[in-house]
């Protein structure tokens, strides 16, 4: 399970280094706002960033797909999206509505937040694409069925066992979500301990998506505190109490996160500081400015869920401590630099600059707390121990390769005729470019003049073909994916 976790944390690198460029995208029409200049240069950079942000659903379960699979491969990719957008739309409130025989507005609020910003249900198809590759995609099918072989039938298959995760998200999903917002509904008298309980379950739950339920009960209207609009507004706002479900984050994504990023770059390997120096710095410059904080969560939520655990506390602590003491701010896209200024000039805020000396106090217990748990626990954070960056699809091939007992790789059954091929073509130094279609394969040379068709045909090719001085196809038949694919991997282990 550890193990599972570690390569699911690094599977999460690749759609994580997206998003430093959405917030920095994000800050410049925030800054721009805030200033008041060229509004609508201002809105397009604000749409255009938060765009991204709403696309993380998908993003991860492309992500969690290539990182999970065995070998770094397009075909995942699309069944990972092709599952993700299959799950998402017939579970949203318009095409369920008509299924489960009712009105589209009658629907559980839960289906809402089937989007394409829902990392949870992402991720879950990401596993299932990638699954689904390992398993299928050098699978033949009856000579009938032949062209839906290999890779080729790993979308098919990722679409019929994502109906079945749409059946089970049907009746799981709905009791879930409403039990968090129950929850939350629960713990609105209980002050500042409402504060810690809400901050603390409102990271717990990121991974999930469902945050968002907790997040309707205090920041909305759903429940009649509506934090954020009164805070903004002034309308209905209590000095000193509006803003208390806002105020906590501010310390923690202004500083903690960051001081948690600098954990992570002092703790990691000598010779792995320059690769975690990257992300850590440019996670850390989003969450400062923009409060966006996913860079560095997903960096250490994974592969070391211990830290996240303490996050979340943090989180919970920072909150209470500022609902205790009754100091108040808000912002309108998160709790970064340009919304906690703006706190400072709005009349709703309480004491708003206190929460930048709490800050600085959090920035030094997060950095003190995750630099000594990262080493008295030895955890497996960026840069550290197995988990080093590397890249996940090139540590799917090598550990995911099969075997044969002595400890080698096994070979395909394919694998004389494509080196056989490979050799007639005038070896993998002659091909330029190499892809095939329903039966045959077709490739750009360097000079097809020098290849040796008889001992291509003898490897089993029907014909050869050629096209110019450069052109060529080579008819194999309906087999003519996994020649191609075996190919492939022989061309890439001479380039090693």
């Amino acid at each position: 399970m550890f193990a599972f976790l570690q390569r699911l944390g690094r599977s999460l690198m690749l759609p994580v280094a997206i998003l430093p460029a959405a917030a920095i995208i994000v800050g410049i029409g925030n800054g721009l706002n805030a200033l008041n200049l060229w509004p609508t240069v201002a809105e397009f950079f604000s749409t255009a960033g938060t765009t991204i942000l709403d696309q993380l659903g998908i993003l991860f379960a492309i992500g969690v797909a290539l990182g999970m699979a065995k070998k770094n491969d397009g075909s995942v990719a699309l069944a990972a999206t092709l599952g993700y957008f299959l799950t998402t739309v017939v579970l949203g409130p318009e095409k369920i509505a008509p299924i489960i025989g009712m009105k589209p507005e009658n629907v559980d609020a839960a289906f809402e937040q089937m989007n394409n910003a829902n990392v949870f249900v992402g991720m879950l198809v990401g596993l299932i694409a990638a699954f689904t590759y390992n398993k299928f995609s050098e699978t033949e099918l009856p000579m009938a069925l032949s062209f839906f072989s290999g890779k080729r039938l790993v979308p098919i298959m990722t679409a019929f066992f994502c109906l079945f995760l749409i059946v089970v998200l049907l009746f799981v999903w709905p009791p879930v979500y409403n039990a968090i917002v129950a929850f939350g509904k629960w713990i609105i008298d209980f002050g500042a301990v409402g504060a810690f309980l809400y901050g603390f379950f409102n990271r717990l739950l990121i991974p999930t998506g469902l945050h968002h339920a907790l997040n309707a009960v205090f920041w909305f209207d759903l429940a009649g505190i509506n934090d954020i609009a009164k805070f903004q507004t002034g309308d209905g706002a209590i000095k000193g109490i509006t803003g208390r479900y806002q105020a906590g984050f501010f310390p923690v994504m202004m500083f903690g996160i960051p001081a948690a990023a600098l954990a992570m770059y002092h703790t990691a390997e000598t010779k792995q500081k320059k690769r975690v120096y990257g992300l850590m710095l440019a996670g850390a410059v989003s969450a400062f400015l923009v409060g966006v904080t996913e860079p560095i969560e997903f960096a250490f939520m994974f592969v070391a869920p211990v830290l996240f655990v303490i996050h979340a506390l943090l989180t919970g602590l920072s909150l209470f401590i500022a609902a205790l003491l009754h100091w108040t701010a808000g912002f309108s896209f998160s709790a970064g630099l340009l919304d906690g200024l703006l706190s400072l000039i709005n009349p709703n805020a309480n004491h708003p600059w206190m929460l930048f000396v709490q800050g600085i106090i959090f920035f030094v217990i997060y950095y003190v707390v995750f630099r000594v748990a990262i080493k008295l626990l030895n955890l497996n954070t960026p840069g550290r121990g197995t988990n080093l960056l590397a890249d996940p699809v090139e540590d799917a091939e090598n550990t995911n390769a099969p075997k044969n007992t002595d400890g080698s790789k096994s070979v395909s059954k394919y694998h004389q005729t494509a080196s056989q091929i490979l050799d007639g073509l005038g070896g993998e130094e002659n091909i330029t470019t190499l892809t095939n279609c329903t039966t045959r394969l077709r490739m750009e040379l360097d000079d097809n003049s020098i290849i040796d068709e008889e001992k291509i045909k003898s490897a089993g090719a029907v014909g050869v073909t050629k096209s110019g001085k450069h052109s060529t196809q080579v008819v194999i038949g309906t087999h003519v994916q996994q020649v191609a694919d075996e190919m492939e991997k022989m061309m890439d282990d001479k380039n090693i």
